[in-house]
């Protein structure tokens, strides 16, 4: 796909009416999103090759399942973005619906589950508790031993991630939206507003070459790289990456339906349509900063969190292993929205590990927000004052 988006690093335009940083799923769905709606010359700019980051490198989970009155209104809209995504797009992203089922192992995570469970039906959801004999139901593979509940909700789905990108990014180039692999950004502005950026060619066959580009609107989509980039513009984010890492086995027979996620070791698998279990799990002890390195410390982790809770899984073959990057915030909530010491700079980062699956639907708002001055509660209660004003909003059921 990066091959069909390579064009010559001078063919970037010296100045566009809304600029881009970051090629992932999220700078693409609200690339799209603003094109559609009118925006004007949109330019796309990413350091590296799409699917370099987290967008190429997660599980593909896409849930409803949450504990934040947000976060499940938020995915309930985005579920039925991914349902409609490969006819719009016309690209197969294997979307499987077969639910999500979480594991509690102790009465603390089974409280935080029914808590969680009971906000979710408020909204709509068909999600329900359940105990061991129907888990068994559900995956009679699972060792229930020691597991006290559950909790199902069965429109919960899995997707192949790339796909979902390519998409994008064919649909903005439909739209005449330019997309530049290989171009670092350093941000630029000037009185307090957003002027534009420098950019330098990564590639081989141009590197070292560099070029202004003016843009009164930049919309900052880097993920992990976020405090990296902002830095130079004497803004420090809260934000920091943390590196999570997931492996595949040789393919199996089909048999497990749902994503499987255990709350007490972070722990999830799936099987795709192919047959591998794919799969991660917490690690705490990781190098700081960006690292997209695998480590043997994560397979001992994974196979003794897996195998614990699927023991027919112990002979099972690993194939392949990689990392990406989570965007932690300290508050689990994302940060986005404009900046209040910055005219111009709009900040899409911070969704710690669910930012692929919740990409659709921010995508459609941060334009509605930008073009038609929409969804201006979402957009300051997610703001980055928020960590001023002491404002923080908790968000428990994350994995990884």
């Amino acid at each position: 796909m990066t091959e069909e988006l390579t064009q010559p690093f001078d063919a970037i335009p010296d100045a566009c009416d809304v600029l881009v940083v970051g090629a992932g799923i999220m700078g693409l769905a609200t690339a799209y999103n603003l094109a559609r709606m009118g925006a004007g010359r949109i330019v796309i700019v990413d350091r590296s090759y799409l699917c370099s980051g987290a967008s190429g490198r997660n599980g593909g989970g896409v849930r409803a399942q949450f504990s934040s009155e947000t976060n499940i209104e938020l995915m309930k809209r985005s579920l039925e973005l991914c349902d409609d995504f490969a006819t719009e797009m016309g690209i197969n992203v294997w979307l499987r619906r077969d639910g999500y089922l979480f594991l509690a192992r102790n009465a603390k995570r089974r409280a935080e589950l029914e808590a969680s469970v009971a906000l979710q039906r408020s909204h709509g959801l068909p999600t329900r508790m359940i105990g061991p004999s129907e888990i068994l139901s559900i995956v009679p593979e699972i060792d229930v031993s020691g597991i006290e509940a559950g909790s199902y909700n069965p429109d919960d789905a899995v997707v192949f991630p790339w796909p979902f990108v390519w998409g994008y990014a064919r649909a903005c180039q439909r739209l005449g939206v330019t997309v530049h692999p290989f171009v670092d950004a350093e941000l630029e502005a000037t009185g307090g507003a957003m002027s534009g950026a420098l950019l330098r060619s990564q590639r081989v066959e141009s590197l070292g070459q560099e070029k202004h580009i003016r843009a009164p609107l930049v919309i900052l989509a880097t993920g992990a790289w976020s405090p990296e980039v902002a830095a130079p513009l004497g803004l420090e984010l809260p934000n920091h990456p943390h590196r999570h890492e997931i492996c595949s086995t040789e393919p199996l027979k089909p048999f497990l339906g749902p994503l499987v996620a255990d709350l007490e070791s972070g722990l999830y698998f799936s099987q795709s349509m192919r047959g591998e279990i794919v799969g991660g799990v917490s690690n705490a002890r990781v190098p700081p900063g960006v690292d997209q390195r695998s480590s043997l410390r994560f397979l001992g982790l994974y196979a003794k969190a897996l195998t614990r809770t699927m023991p027919i899984l112990g002979s099972v073959r690993v194939l392949r292993q990689w990392a990406g990057c989570y965007d932690l915030t300290p508050d689990g909530s994302p940060i986005i929205g404009r900046v209040d010491s910055l005219e111009g700079l709009i900040l899409l980062c911070g969704f710690m590990g669910h930012g692929f699956m919740i990409a659709p639907i921010i995508g459609l708002l941060t334009a509605r927000y930008l073009l038609k001055n929409e969804e201006r509660e979402l957009f300051h209660r997610w703001s980055l004052g928020r960590f001023e004003r002491g404002e923080l909003l908790p968000e428990s059921m994350i994995l990884g």
